[in-house]
């Protein structure tokens, strides 16, 4: 019997896994990953890379695609809380250039299964964030491309965020609810967007 429950999302493609947790007074156990319980489910993807990083409130990643190595990722939060969001960029797709976005929190356990052929990223919403994912392929230097995390033709809803576009996807400008500035990486702020 499956220990995890398996939501389609709007987009093709996309998984919320939410896995069973068994708790009591001393705390819990959950299986992570199961490839019975995942073959149950018609997800039947290799893992050959697993991922961890840590992150401080503020912090924006993203937006990520693999051009010619593409990977399905399984994330998941061990630490704190992320808004997870993922852009189909598959050729042909019906819902090509459309987001979904999905909080993860060491509260939820929920993980997401991004297949491949989408862009991801995530914000850190809590002081810190520990995000762990397992991946479909291996990582091949020069292989990333990127997206503005702030692209008006995908329009993210990104929860807190404050700022006005400036037309590019520099981080100056744009806070938190709390005052938080965002944080991005120097090449995350070069990305061009959609339609470039």
């Amino acid at each position: 019997m499956s220990q995890i429950q398996v939501t389609k999302c709007p987009i093709e493609g996309l998984y919320i896994i939410e896995p069973a947790v068994h708790g009591d007074r001393r705390g819990y156990f959950m299986e992570t990953y199961n490839q019975r319980d995942m073959a149950e489910h018609g997800l039947n993807m290799v893992f050959v890379q697993d991922n961890q990083s840590m992150s401080v409130k503020g912090v924006l990643r993203g937006l990520h695609f693999q051009k010619e190595y593409p990977q399905g990722k399984l994330v998941r939060v061990i630490k704190g809380r992320v808004f997870d969001v993922a852009v189909d960029l598959r050729a042909g797709s019906a819902t090509f250039g459309k987001w979904y976005g999905v909080e993860l929190s060491e509260d939820n356990k929920k993980q997401f299964y991004i297949s491949e052929g989408f862009a991801h990223g995530f914000l850190v919403l809590s002081d810190v964030a520990e995000f762990c994912y397992k991946v479909t392929d291996f990582y091949h230097p020069g292989d990333e491309g990127g997206l503005a995390w702030n692209d008006p033709a995908i329009g993210i809803q990104w929860p807190e965020v404050e700022g006005d576009y400036p037309g590019s996807a520099a981080a100056g400008g744009y806070r938190l609810a709390d005052g938080t500035p965002l944080n991005l990486s120097a090449k995350d702020e070069q990305w061009g967007g959609l339609h470039e």
